[in-house]
């Protein structure tokens, strides 16, 4: 085991080592280097920028710092991510009944509980469609994708789904936050999509689509490898991503349902 400092990233429960660099004669700010416990150090210096640029450039880096260590922000890596433990005290189910062709509606339970400690303000409620046959899987605090991971479903047919719910303060200085005032859809897949698959996601985004229902923007994306759909929106001051993804068979047999269930997320 490395006998490092670590660095905790304060929008997950990832840790990394780190490592000061004294700051170049005339630069804004000091550098630092982020080790993974096996591969090259990485440097990173900062410069002093406006506005919400340079905090996504910030979220950016830690988030390239863990792609580059093999690990997602979010758990994204393999079934073993999903907590198996006993159904959480308090945790109300949100579908409904299938309807004439096989589709169940979730709605987040309005008093359902979220899992960013006291003082967050109340999640508000998203919903999605899946096929009869999808179910819930427990989320604990010990979850590797941390406290923004407020949701889980999975099919062993079909696939897997997460929601992740994240305070936009951690990131930028936003009140009544909208997925354009965080950014384009080119820099928001940039800086939240390595977190999400634990990987780099140059070359990898086969599609990027804007979508608005009720006033509400949503930006859609298609990456390979791995198979996944990521829908982003936000709203109050909760960044939404909600990612759909599955193994190469079940992708292949089951494409048109797995797009058809990431277009289905809405904020409510």
């Amino acid at each position: 085991m490395m006998n490092s400092s670590v660095l905790f990233l304060p929008s997950s429960s990832l840790f990394l080592t780190k490592q000061l660099v004294p700051a170049t004669k005339g630069r804004a700010s000091a550098a630092a280097a982020v080790r993974c416990s096996s591969g090259p150090n990485l440097s990173e210096a900062h410069e002093e920028e406006d506005g919400v640029a340079s905090l996504m450039g910030r979220r950016h880096a830690m988030a390239s710092a863990a792609a580059a260590c093999g690990v997602s922000v979010f758990g994204f890596a393999g079934e073993s991510t999903a907590v198996k433990q006993g159904l959480l005290a308090g945790r109300i189910p949100g579908l409904s009944d299938p309807d004439e062709k096989g589709w169940r509606t979730y709605r987040r339970p309005d008093d359902k509980s979220g899992g960013h400690g006291v003082g967050w303000s109340p999640i508000i409620p998203y919903s999605f469609k899946v096929r009869d046959g999808w179910e819930e899987v427990p989320v604990s605090i010990a979850d590797l994708g941390g406290t923004e991971i407020d949701l889980r479903f999975a099919n062993s047919k079909q696939g897997r789904l997460f929601v992740v719910v994240a305070p936009v303060r951690r990131f930028a200085e936003l009140d009544d936050a909208t997925i354009e005032k965080i950014g384009t859809p080119e820099k928001v897949i940039d800086a939240f999509g390595p977190e999400v698959i634990g990987e780099n996601v140059e070359g990898k985004v086969l599609s990027m689509a804007t979508a608005e229902y009720s006033g509400r923007t949503y930006y859609q994306f298609e990456l390979e490898p791995p198979h996944i759909f990521i829908t982003a929106t936000a709203a109050g001051n909760r960044l939404y991503l909600f990612n759909v993804t599955a193994n190469g068979l079940q992708w292949k047999r089951n494409y048109n349902d797995l797009k058809q269930i990431a277009e289905s997320f809405r904020v409510v």
